[in-house]
């Protein structure tokens, strides 16, 4: 896995093109008359829901958006095939798009506990955003080379980045007050927990050897001081 470095300028290019188109179908849905369309459609729910949520929910999106930009044009460095650029924007659209269906559904209006979810979103981020940059940073110093990071947010979990994932994920669910929505970040942590995390676990081992073995023994696999 990740073998190999290359610019994927094309696949990039592809990849942000689709989260693009699906970001305005969310903006459609949350700002404009889609839910009125898919309440046509459907005949239950789907209204507008509340105009202050749907509004945080599109700014949020708009974070987790640039977020992306910076991590696939500045922080990525490996190849990326055709089958995972075509597949991120897919996962990406049960953010945009399912969380924006499921906030439709209530017209709740804003209270102090949403904006503490807003603030868990932006501890997600950044654990997710910033121990990438503090990788990428050590990684561009040639002392550093054939060296496995374990510094930075990294000494807390080894998976730290897919952790701040799942806390953003786990914000926009509960902002979107459905209980339903919160079936995505359980699916994206089975998925962490039984696919992505065990197979970098096998390239890091592959890559590293004893270093990734003692990591593997001192430190936190997912959750920091937890699991």
């Amino acid at each position: 896995m990740y073998p190999k470095h290359a610019a994927s300028m094309p696949q990039k290019v592809m990849l942000v093109l689709m989260e693009t188109a699906i970001l305005f179908v969310a903006g459609w849905l949350l700002l404009g008359n889609g839910g009125q369309m898919v309440h046509d459609l459907v005949g239950k729910g789907f209204l507008k829901g509340n105009t202050e949520r749907n509004s945080m929910l599109f700014v949020l999106y708009l974070v987790v958006y640039t977020r992306m930009f910076l991590t696939i044009f500045y922080l990525l460095k490996r190849e990326m095939p055709w089958k995972e650029a075509l597949t991120i924007p897919f996962a990406f659209s049960f953010y945009y798009v399912g969380f924006s269906l499921f906030a439709l559904n209530t017209e709740q209006p804003l209270v102090w506990w949403d904006f503490l979810l807003v603030l868990l979103f932006l501890v997600g981020s950044f654990l997710n955003t910033f121990s990438e940059l503090q990788r990428h940073r050590w990684k561009k110093d040639p002392v550093n080379r054939g060296k496995l990071f374990t510094g930075g947010l990294f000494r807390f979990s080894m998976h730290i980045n897919y952790f701040g994932d799942l806390v953003w994920v786990t914000a926009l669910a509960l902002l979107t007050r459905s209980g339903f929505a919160l079936f995505i970040p359980l699916l994206l942590f089975f998925l962490f927990v039984f696919y992505n995390i065990p197979l970098l676990d096998r390239h890091l081992a592959w890559k590293y050897g004893s270093q990734f073995t003692h990591y593997r023994k001192t430190t936190s696999k997912f959750i920091p001081f937890i699991y």
